[in-house]
């Protein structure tokens, strides 16, 4: 997605137009307020999920009450999704979002990201009847990759992959559903977490193929931009939590493994 076609999705989303930007809370405003306001993705487990509570649940909810109790104050969760994490932010409907945000530079340019919390490694998402062993072969005019929208390989798939015919849906719940019905040969995304979701299909033959020479990309928490006060906190916070091994434990908890790639943590930010 192009910087325009970015900045158009926000205008449309937000209906900013030419109106002045929002301010976001800083770190004093949200201590006053006694509550920390987080955006996470419950179409995205186990990253986060509704429980049989019918509560939202998860990685990342855990890892955002952690946050929320360091700081001292209550935890609100806001339900967001994939194509809207980034206006939640700028329209200070949330404090800092989660949903898998992984730092880009394109991203980088809209609002502002924390150190690392956990690192995203990649592949292809398909069924063992298809051929695809390597991300070259998805470039053709009779492939049909499934996609959500807002996300990070959607790019990187309309300048390396252009034969490829792209359907955008709005979740990976519906992304899941579709390739489980055969609407589509293959989806390329991350794959942490993949393995969780698909085992409601226990119909398919389900094949996930790792592809190293995309590269790991990392996810961090969103923030306003320029909302320093808040990001250095939070940087703080985390390399407290990551050398405490904190990060580790609920990833484990939730992914029932351990990271595929370890985040190196430093002390600097």
């Amino acid at each position: 997605m192009t910087m325009s076609r970015f900045a158009c999705l926000l205008a449309a989303c937000l209906g900013l137009g030419a109106t002045a930007p929002v301010s976001a809370r800083s770190l004093d405003d949200i201590l006053k307020a006694g509550e920390l306001r987080v955006g996470v993705n419950p179409t995205l487990p186990p990253r986060a999920l509704f429980n049989e509570k019918n509560e939202i649940d998860g990685f990342e909810p855990e890892l955002a009450k952690a946050v929320a109790d360091k700081l001292g104050v209550k935890l609100t969760l806001v339900q967001v999704g994939s194509p809207d994490r980034i206006p939640f932010v700028v329209a200070d409907k949330v404090d800092i979002v989660m949903g898998a945000m992984s730092r880009t530079s394109e991203r980088a340019k809209v609002i502002d990201f924390t150190a690392p919390i956990h690192s995203e490694n990649y592949g292809i998402v398909t069924t063992d009847a298809k051929p695809f062993a390597k991300l070259a072969d998805l470039n053709s005019e009779s492939v049909t990759l499934i996609q959500v929208r807002g996300t990070t390989a959607i790019p990187f798939i309309q300048k390396n992959l252009p034969k490829a015919k792209l359907v955008l849906l709005d979740n990976y719940n519906d992304r899941d559903r579709a390739l489980a019905q055969g609407r589509g040969d293959a989806s390329f995304d991350g794959i942490d977490a993949v393995a969780y979701r698909l085992k409601i299909f226990p119909a398919i033959k389900w094949k996930v193929v790792a592809t190293p020479e995309y590269g790991v990309t990392y996810s961090s928490f969103g923030v306003a931009k320029g909302n320093y006060s808040v990001r250095d906190w939070l940087n703080i916070a985390l390399y407290e939590l990551h050398t405490a091994g904190t990060v580790e434990a609920i990833w484990e908890k939730w992914f029932l493994k351990p990271m595929d790639t370890k985040v190196p943590v430093t002390p600097y930010f």
